[in-house]
């Protein structure tokens, strides 16, 4: 087990690094900097919001966005090693971070939605009657559910780290299972297990048609989840193509790009809510 694990590791590193070489290989071939690299999460990719929304940027700013998917963690570093231009991710206090240490410019809001507990549609510990989202992780604990934890250091892995620093408790024990891989496939590896999860409602969204599992606990203020998006510091690095970033973000935060994000649905229910406001937050 430990081989496999460790030749997966290895081959996502693999994958990742052709991928960062191809976008650096491809801004060579392009002038005017009209190429622009964006790390983003892996939710607006699951989704299908970038899909969505970044054919119609391409027209309207003459701007080929090549993008990589991961989770935020792994985005933000990507924008502290100077090897994308512009960052859209959902950690508000790791972005700060990310400001403060001088890798990014300013943090503007694009868009949010929230987080949902799933898991087996028998419910075995009972979270779908609880009056917050800690009982609920609470009742997890207790009864030794099986749950499954993105573990890659993404937006939605520090939202279940906080929460359960929150009930002061560190998961442990052979129930909780750390698989470090994306949002799409911890919820395949849950719906093999029968097991719970956290999720992102678009992504939830995207997936639930492929799984025997159930939305059972949403709602609670803690499980929000809004989205920034942040330039990198041109000073950090001299070849970031940072008049690419602030179209992407200038367009983003536009009435017509918070339009279309408003209007991007999946079966008939709308999976982000735009949020810009004037100013960066």
């Amino acid at each position: 087990m430990i081989i496999v694990r460790c030749v997966m590791i290895m081959m996502r590193c693999v994958l990742i690094t052709c991928l960062l070489f191809t976008i650096s290989f491809s801004t060579s071939a392009y002038s005017g900097g009209s190429l622009l690299r964006l790390a983003t999460t892996t939710s607006t990719a699951n989704s299908g919001l970038l899909d969505y929304l970044l054919p119609e940027f391409e027209k309207d700013s003459s701007t080929k966005v090549h993008y990589i998917a991961v989770g935020t963690g792994k985005a933000l570093r990507l924008g502290k090693d100077g090897d994308v231009d512009v960052v859209l991710v959902h950690a508000r206090s790791a972005e700060q971070e990310f400001i403060d240490a001088g890798y990014g410019v300013e943090r503007f809001d694009v868009m949010y939605n929230d987080f949902v507990l799933i898991g087996p549609p028998e419910d075995p510990a009972q979270i779908a009657s609880s009056r917050s989202v800690y009982e609920a992780l609470d009742k997890i604990r207790k009864t030794s559910s099986l749950f499954i934890s993105r573990g890659d250091d993404s937006g939605t892995h520090k939202k279940e780290l906080t929460l359960w620093q929150a009930i002061e408790y560190s998961p442990r024990g052979d129930w909780y299972k750390s698989v470090g891989q994306g949002m799409g496939k911890v919820i395949q590896i849950a719906n093999e297990l029968g097991a719970y999860t956290m999720t992102d409602r678009g992504t939830w969204l995207a997936y639930r048609r492929k799984a025997n599992l159930a939305l059972l606990y949403q709602g609670d203020p803690p499980l929000f989840n809004p989205y920034g998006i942040i330039a990198v510091n041109p000073a950090r690095h001299s070849d970031i193509n940072y008049s690419g970033a602030q179209k992407l973000i200038e367009w983003l935060t536009s009435s017509k790009g918070q339009q279309l994000i408003g209007d991007f649905k999946m079966q008939g229910q709308q999976l982000f809510i735009p949020s810009a406001s004037q100013g960066g937050s």
